[in-house]
């Protein structure tokens, strides 16, 4: 996995494409472990249907992220590091993994919204994670949950 850039470095990008944001904690982000999984899921976002991102708490400490928090605002990057969405942390809850609810799925919005599509995609990418961090998954790993609302989505990058 690549690493993050600089904050500033991303800021002074959306200051060139006229983005403002808005008061908070900026955190740079991205979706998914691997280039399809992260175009998903920013088309999810950019076609109104997720609204909410689930990580490994285990895979947050490992890497020195800190929590996000509610009022956060997030710049989203793709899977080369570039701005592609900006929204803001509505609201954040770490729980079991065993105990994510029917109606948080549904707003994570990915496949057909239900809790077992749930279940399964993120059994399988939070597996992934463990593995990278040296955890086993369990249906009790901590999991952060984070609501969000889009602010701004970019243009996408035009294809060379």
């Amino acid at each position: 996995m690549e690493p993050l850039p600089a904050v500033e470095a991303v800021l002074a990008e959306l200051g060139l494409l006229g983005v403002a944001l808005p008061a908070g904690r900026v955190r740079l982000d991205g979706y998914g472990d691997s280039a399809a999984l992260s175009q998903q899921l920013l088309e999810l976002i950019r076609a109104g249907r997720k609204r909410a991102g689930t990580s490994l708490l285990w895979a947050c400490e490992a890497d020195g992220q800190p929590l996000p928090a509610v009022g956060d605002v997030e710049i989203v990057l793709d899977h080369c590091n570039r701005p592609s969405i900006v929204t803001r942390i509505v609201r954040v809850e770490v729980v079991p993994y065993c105990q994510v609810t029917e109606e948080y799925a549904a707003i994570e919005g990915e496949g057909d919204g239900s809790l077992e599509y749930w279940r399964r995609a993120h059994w399988s990418f939070f597996g992934r994670e463990c593995k990278r961090v040296a955890r086993e998954p369990s249906v009790g790993m901590p999991v952060v949950c984070s609501v969000f609302e889009v602010l701004a989505i970019l243009p996408a990058p035009s294809r060379n």
